[in-house]
């Protein structure tokens, strides 16, 4: 046997163990480094869209709470389309509906807004307390979701769907 044979063997084996802990250790920071900036672009402001779309939302329901009827009919679009428990609407259907409710407290809550072009998609969480035709509604939190686009006459509200169940 050649001590300097084993010697050197010895040598090496510590530098594979130090090359494995130097990877892990790149690896791991790496890992903090993506996790950081991942935080930080969720720190960021939304789009300027994103707010934008919230607001919308708000001023619909604070338009129907007021019975603006005006307002409201001029944010419609014309191709409008609903969907609700109870079937699908065009935009007279829609208004109709509209304009039979009572609402008292609405509290929206977890929007989300995406901006793709002309087009904002709003989805949040609503809880209202709504009578329709004498009917008192759930006013369990419920999903929403609006479409709205941006054409010559401003925001339009283009699409809605609405899972609460209308008795």
């Amino acid at each position: 046997m050649n001590p300097t044979k084993y010697q050197l063997f010895a040598i090496r084996a510590p530098s594979k163990d130090l090359l494995s802990l130097s990877i892990c250790a790149v690896s791991v920071g790496l890992l903090l480094l993506c996790s950081a900036v991942c935080l930080h672009a969720q720190e960021t402001p939304a789009p300027a869209g994103a707010s934008e779309g919230e607001k919308m939302e708000r001023q619909m329901w604070a338009d129907f709470k007021a019975k603006n009827w005006k307002a409201v009919e001029s944010k419609i679009a014309e191709g409008f389309q609903s969907i609700h428990p109870d079937g699908a609407r065009d935009r007279a259907g829609e208004i109709k509906l509209i304009e039979n409710l009572n609402l008292g407290e609405v509290t929206l809550s977890n929007s989300r807004s995406t901006v793709n072009g002309d087009n904002i998609v709003v989805t949040y969480m609503i809880a209202v307390q709504e009578t329709i035709d004498q009917k008192q509604l759930p006013t369990k939190t419920t999903p929403r979701l609006s479409v709205w686009k941006k054409g010559t006459h401003g925001w339009q509200w283009i699409c809605h769907a609405n899972l609460n169940p209308i008795p």
